[in-house]
């Protein structure tokens, strides 16, 4: 790496006798990633949106049973499940999640997608879903060609719709924890545009808590040469457009990190018609659910009151269509990751964590049914090292800020790298969880 690359994370240390169990888990993982290869380069060929990921499930669950986990379908949607008990010991869940997205691929890599929904919508795995699932398969296999080195119970879940926030709390409430066991933590792992072979993690808050927010607002038609005999809802959809953009630079402490995104405003059909109404759907990012309460509650206030100095007929609809929270890394959990990861990959691999304004259904696993369930969540480098050597930028913020990220066509993982350290990092963190074992386990 360059001067540009990310510094490593001071003061980590090293569980003992990790670094010996994991290469007794990882010599399988050569024989494991032709496998893991064809999987990834076939789930981005074919990649499917959410709920409807029939397809990839089965990929997942046939690749499991072949492993010998006993595999669970349809959970929660197309949620896949798999145990492998290996003796008395913690219980530790593998999540990967499987769904894409609706973007047009624009990479050009010859393996790039090229569906298309039913009405002509692209599809990508433009997120890296790809790549989670196929090395959350990839350590699902190498730990169980190696029982004798680990004991306890491996839970793998395929999980459907993170993208809509909704697969996670469907796999709950289908029974996850209740059917097939409580887990004593929770493991996760997301691409980023750092460097291949690079890893983040971060104490506490990691990523914002989120809402997806509808706002219907009603106004009065007429003819478009007549806009004295309307109330136009184009023109409130506009001042409250703008007026939102206060709530994070007027209403908030500039301590206290939040967005506010206008993602869609839909309105008329003609350019000579003045629609009855307008709507509008918002995002919105908080590190913290006391200040998501104040954003939703500005949101509304100020919706309703432009409406009233617009003249409207009647207020507008303000709803809530779904939130995810705030994901929070248990911090005993989460250092006793970045200690293993330190371990095996060497510190220079970790870099100083931030925050992170995106978010995930993965909290909702931390959700037990009589107590939290500590879980973990780091990302993991997946940028060429040529690609960011080459970037734009002196800094490692200036250079991720001019590369491909999540949700954009081009974005492209490198794919021998990344399944690699992909697999090793959540097969090294699944170990320091799991019990040590230096005699052959009966199964």
């Amino acid at each position: 790496m360059n001067d540009a690359a990310p510094q490593p994370v001071p003061g980590t240390s090293a569980p003992s006798g990790l670094k010996a169990r994991a290469r007794r888990v990882l010599q399988h993982l050569d024989a494991v990633l032709p496998n893991v290869d064809a999987l990834y380069g076939d789930l981005h060929e074919h990649p499917e949106l959410s709920g409807h990921e029939a397809r990839t499930a089965e990929e997942v669950a046939w690749r499991l049973e072949a492993e010998g986990y006993e595999v669970t379908r349809d959970v929660g949607g197309h949620g896949v499940v798999g145990l492998l008990r290996n003796g008395d010991g913690p219980t530790v869940l593998l999540r990967g999640d499987m769904d894409a997205l609706p973007v047009e691929e624009k990479t050009g890599l010859p393996y790039a997608s090229r569906e298309r929904t039913e009405d002509g919508e692209p599809v990508m795995h433009a997120c890296g879903h790809d790549v989670h699932t196929a090395c959350l398969v990839g350590a699902a296999a190498v730990l169980a060609r190696s029982r004798d080195a680990w004991r306890g119970t491996v839970m793998v879940v395929g999980q459907p719709a993170e993208e809509t926030l909704q697969g996670a709390k469907a796999m709950l409430d289908a029974g996850l924890y209740a059917r097939f066991g409580t887990p004593d933590a929770v493991l996760g792992q997301h691409t980023a545009p750092l460097p291949v072979g690079t890893f983040m993690h971060r104490e506490g808050v990691t990523m914002m808590g989120s809402a997806h927010v509808r706002l219907r607002l009603f106004g009065r038609g007429a003819h478009g040469a007549q806009p004295e005999l309307s109330v136009d809802p184009v023109v409130l959809g506009a001042s409250v457009v703008m007026r939102l953009q206060t709530i994070v630079s007027r209403a908030l402490s500039p301590l206290e990190a939040a967005v506010v995104t206008v993602g869609q405003f839909q309105a008329g059909s003609r350019a000579n018609v003045i629609p009855d109404e307008a709507l509008l759907e918002l995002t919105v990012r908080t590190e913290d659910d006391a200040v998501q309460a104040r954003v939703l509650a500005a949101i509304e206030r100020i919706a309703k009151g432009e409406a009233a100095a617009s003249g409207a007929p009647k207020p507008p609809q303000v709803e809530v269509l779904n939130r995810g929270p705030v994901n929070r890394n248990d911090p005993e959990l989460l250092r006793r990751v970045r200690d293993a990861h330190a371990e095996w990959f060497g510190h220079d691999a970790l870099v100083p964590g931030v925050l992170v304004t995106a978010s995930e259904d993965f909290p909702f696993f931390g959700q037990g049914p009589e107590h939290p369930v500590p879980t973990a969540y780091w990302f993991m480098g997946i940028t060429p090292p040529r690609v960011w050597e080459e970037a734009p930028g002196t800094t490692p913020q200036e250079k991720v800020a001019n590369l491909p990220g999540p949700h954009s066509g081009l974005y492209a993982p490198d794919r021998a790298g990344s399944l690699r350290s992909g697999c090793e990092s959540l097969t090294v963190a699944a170990l320091a969880c799991l019990h040590g074992s230096d005699a052959p386990v009966d199964h």
